[in-house]
């Protein structure tokens, strides 16, 4: 490898960590949400993979039912994470060049 395509290889390598750690940063302001129950318990999580909000109706608190809160709120939880995992792996692959490979994010 010459001396000039080491250098335009550490340049697009600095180029692609400037973009990753840009991306970084947008994905840890997002968030994205998910319900189980019929609504009556939502997660919210950001891009950090980080539960920061957890809502639950206060009916379903009313009902007194344990063991049916634990499995929504975890439902709830596992269902927003997933979607939260999804969106961090479709902007990796936007950044790397993957957007056009299907089941890497884009359009397939």
């Amino acid at each position: 490898m010459s001396e000039p395509d080491i250098r335009a290889l550490l340049a697009r390598a600095q180029e692609m960590q400037s973009k990753l750690a840009a991306a970084q940063r947008d994905l840890a302001r997002r968030t994205v949400e998910a319900s189980s129950g019929g609504g009556m318990v939502t997660a919210v999580v950001s891009g950090e993979l980080r539960v920061s909000e957890l809502r639950i109706e206060p009916s379903l608190l009313a009902t007194g039912d344990r063991e049916m809160l634990q499995d929504l709120v975890a439902a709830a939880v596992n269902a927003a994470l997933a979607r939260a995992q999804q969106m961090l792996q479709e902007e990796m692959g936007k950044i790397a060049g993957l957007g056009s490979i299907p089941g890497l994010g884009g359009t397939p």
